[in-house]
């Protein structure tokens, strides 16, 4: 038993090991990608700031902060999911289950199509809104709606002890309230606040710079260290709420806290760069079968699969996108999409 224990750990460690060399390769090779076909040799003088102007400004001012986005917005987004999951018992669960980024949406529509853009303030002069758009005030309305979106799930839960159906239940709900309040936004926009509204939704890396890579770090390192002091009480929910009772955790509180952490980390990942599905249904459920149920190895392990995750469709969408970079969250959905169909038709007894 000892052994096969040890074996066990000494598997994952290397798999973890792996995972953590191969997000460093990834990042590597995802420099030398993108639109403005630069060759290796150029990227690489870029790098060490020996070649044109044009060329280290691609390098240092938009593909570096590309990649730190997109290391840092994987690992939030999956590990996010993965807590998500444990706290709902809820295999399909992901940071959009609470209605998270639907409320991010529409504080970013709210900013964008009625104070920068659309019918309160400029109008319908294109200028007009290239001056007065912030993407930082945009950022921080979608921050503080996807805020006050989750204070308001998790206090209608508190209602009914946090029972996982009830915080499935209510975010759905919650979800479609602001879906619908964005449509209604959006009809009442005019053609340059809509448009621009639009092009936000989507999960793009491009507009990340360091400083919003910075911000974006230290919520999801603040998480992550949350994560792991918590991560033996995780595994106790993981035996149900009675189980984990009998050992002393507190389960209402527990969910509470845990929950509002992977909410705050979607929040600040989506009111920077748009929305981003699946990463947190995809990479979770990967780790999970290769390194089974444990979340002392399955944390830094889903935070390195989404890394790779988002490294490897964010350098996709800038291969294939003719010139200009497709955004990533298309690439991550058309990836998580037929995944997540597998999952449904591999679970055993699929009608429960």
């Amino acid at each position: 038993m000892a052994d096969a224990l040890r074996k066990n750990r000494t598997k994952n460690r290397r798999i973890v090991i792996v995972l953590a060399v191969l997000a460093l390769l990834l990042a590597f090779a995802c420099l030398f990608a993108g639109p403005s076909r630069m060759s290796v040799s150029e990227s690489l003088d870029a790098l060490l700031k020996r070649g044109s102007s044009a060329q280290v400004r691609i390098l240092w001012n938009i593909r570096i902060p590309r990649v730190l986005a997109a290391v840092v917005a994987g690992a939030g987004l999956s590990v996010s999911g993965l807590v998500m999951q444990t706290n709902l018992n809820n295999p399909m669960a992901s940071p959009s289950t609470l209605g998270v980024s639907n409320a991010a949406v529409f504080g970013a529509n709210l900013s964008i199509i009625a104070f920068a853009g659309g019918f309160l303030d400029t109008g319908r002069n294109v200028a007009n809104y290239a001056t007065g758009a912030n993407p930082y005030a945009t950022s921080l309305l979608a921050f503080a709606f996807a805020a006050v979106s989750i204070l308001l799930i998790l206090g209608l839960c508190r209602l009914r002890s946090f029972a996982p159906g009830v915080v499935v239940l209510a975010g759905v709900a919650i979800g479609s309230m602001w879906t619908a309040l964005t449509t209604i936004l959006q009809f009442y926009a005019t053609d340059v606040g809509l448009s621009a509204a639009v092009i936000w939704t989507f999960g793009d890396l491009g507009r990340a710079t360091y400083r919003t890579d910075v911000i974006m770090a230290a919520v999801v390192l603040a998480g992550l260290v949350y994560f792991a002091l918590a991560s033996w009480r995780l595994n106790a929910l993981l035996s149900g709420d009675a189980a984990a009772k009998s050992m002393g955790v507190s389960v209402e509180r527990l969910r509470f806290f845990s929950m509002l952490a992977a909410s705050l980390i979607t929040a600040v990942c989506v009111s920077f760069l748009g929305m981003i599905g699946f990463v947190g249904i995809i990479c979770p459920h990967v780790v999970k079968r290769l390194l089974g149920q444990d979340h002392r190895v399955t944390l830094p392990a889903s935070a390195l699969a989404g890394s790779i995750l988002l490294l490897l469709a964010d350098t996709l969408a800038r291969s294939i996108g003719q010139g200009s970079a497709l955004p990533v969250g298309a690439i991550t959905s058309l990836l998580g999409a037929p995944f997540f169909l597998a999952i449904l038709f591999s679970r055993k007894g699929g009608g429960r």
